[in-house]
């Protein structure tokens, strides 16, 4: 197992280092100067759609809004990578790679907002009045390649259906094990285990509309629960702030490290752990904003980008300092969200560590529902209408991983997601380039509307060279 670990991490190392980072980087700087930073410049115009309700369909059926569609997409950002991530890249790039994880959110999110506004574009109507879409549609139906479309409806299948949910569930026992005391039990894995894969499938056998009820009640709950145990811990560290600001930008260029690599591997992980966390340009928020019901498809990149701020700004930031405050020995810590969990009670006390542990189930568990739905809606993308039997099997098989993920590796399972992730994010990128002056054009389209004092609307014949758009009739 070693043997498989040790190579796994060589395999990443180089992918990452020498061609995804490069491209990640030079994607979101390039979409930052052709979008004049919208990720900045239109931060009040995210705040404000926001808020948008979604119309019914035809049949009076509730579609999902543009709020639906964020909390299912934050439901799979907002997950264990804002705990256990956070605490891996700390652990092994120390505190510089927050600073690289604010980086890459602040870049990111450019790249955020052309892919899910291309996914709104291109989305299709489902058997059931709802939408879907993401970047296989838009690599078939934008670029006119479905083989590049179909490569990553399976990637994203594996990496969001299997792999990080089985990241997840590793996870949730990690924190169990804490709450128990950290004692090794023979029944611990395997009751967590079934236990998530029961109540998962209560949900994901009830549907889209289901998997939006639930996000939207679960994400504002965990979210202000987790803020404000970190900020009962900033305020009681306060005097320490300054030195956690200073240990996180000194880290950053390894000016506070001895070993020479010490900037590199910063910079690798908190570009890796940022891009597991926000999923900015990794292609798999696209799915979710693809299923909302707005009335211009900038509405909903504009929703996505602010996700990416809430995701690592906000969310990933309060671990952070959680973890920094408590002056950790990092030197042979453990990766895992135990870290976080050992940090908040040496500030709060016992109780903080259990109240965590319901955090981390209610951020995984979410996470798991919003990972579920990418891989349905991209399956849908392989097999069209006949999808009878693909769907149950799916389910059946993701429920199975959720399972065994209860008793795998903390080190392996990581590294995965990190081969799985970059894979998919390379495939992503290469499509959204070459698309991204349709998004460019889309916004300058709902800019000119706005100047004009009225609620942006986009209808095919605004564009009408654009081919294979269906979902925007007047």
């Amino acid at each position: 197992m070693d043997t498989l670990d040790s190579v796994i991490v060589d395999i990443n190392d180089g992918f990452w280092s020498y061609l995804l980072i490069p491209l990640v980087i030079g994607a979101g700087l390039y979409f930052t100067v052709r979008s004049r930073a919208v990720q900045v410049r239109m931060f009040p115009e995210m705040l404000r759609v926001l808020s948008d309700k979604a119309a019914p369909d035809a049949q009076g059926r509730k579609q999902v809004s543009s709020f639906g569609a964020f909390t299912i997409s934050a439901a799979a950002r907002v997950g264990t990578g804002n705990i256990a991530g956070v605490a891996a890249a700390i652990t092994l790039g120390g505190p510089g790679a927050v600073f690289w994880m604010w980086v890459m959110a602040t870049v990111g999110a450019a790249s955020s907002f052309v892919e899910s506004a291309l996914a709104q574009l291109y989305k299709v109507r489902d058997y059931d009045g709802t939408f879907r879409g993401g970047p296989a549609y838009y690599m078939e139906r934008g670029l006119g390649k479905r083989w590049l479309g179909v490569l990553f409806a399976v990637t994203i299948t594996v990496t969001f259906g299997f792999v990080f949910n089985a990241v997840q569930a590793n996870t949730i026992v990690a924190v169990a094990g804490n709450s128990l005391g950290g004692a090794d039990s023979t029944w611990r894995e395997p009751v967590v285990g079934a236990g998530l894969a029961v109540l998962l499938g209560l949900v994901v056998f009830g549907g889209v509309r289901r998997i939006s009820s639930v996000t939207q009640v679960l994400v504002p709950v965990m979210a202000v629960l987790y803020l404000l145990l970190g900020t009962a811990v900033v305020l009681l560290n306060l005097n320490d702030v300054p030195r956690v600001l200073a240990d996180i930008v000194g880290g950053a260029f390894g000016f506070r490290e001895v070993a020479g690599g010490a900037f590199g591997t910063a910079l690798q992980q908190g570009i890796r752990r940022g891009m597991f966390s926000n999923e900015a340009g990794l292609g798999s928020s696209p799915n979710a904003g693809a299923a909302a019901e707005v009335s211009h498809p900038v509405k909903q990149g504009l929703v996505q980008s602010l996700g990416v701020f809430f995701d690592t700004i906000l969310i990933c930031t309060m671990t952070a300092f959680i973890i920094l405050t408590s002056n950790p020995e990092l030197a042979g810590a453990r990766q895992g969200a135990d870290l976080t969990q050992n940090a908040l009670t040496s500030s709060l006390g016992n109780w903080s560590g259990h109240v965590l542990t319901v955090v981390v189930f209610m951020l995984a568990f979410s996470s798991m529902i919003g990972n579920y739905y990418y891989g349905q809606s991209n399956i849908e993308f392989i097999t069209g209408d006949d999808k009878r039997w693909v769907l149950p099997v799916y389910r059946v098989l993701v429920l199975a991983v959720v399972f065994l993920g209860a008793f795998g590796s903390v080190s392996i399972v990581w590294n995965l997601a990190d081969i799985s992730m970059g894979f998919m994010a390379l495939v992503n990128l290469v499509a959204i380039v070459p698309l991204s002056g349709i998004a460019f054009r889309l916004m300058e389209d709902y800019r000119e509307q706005r100047r004009m004092g009225i609620d942006p609307l986009f209808v095919r014949d605004r564009m009408p060279e654009l081919p294979r758009v269906e979902c925007w009739e007047k």
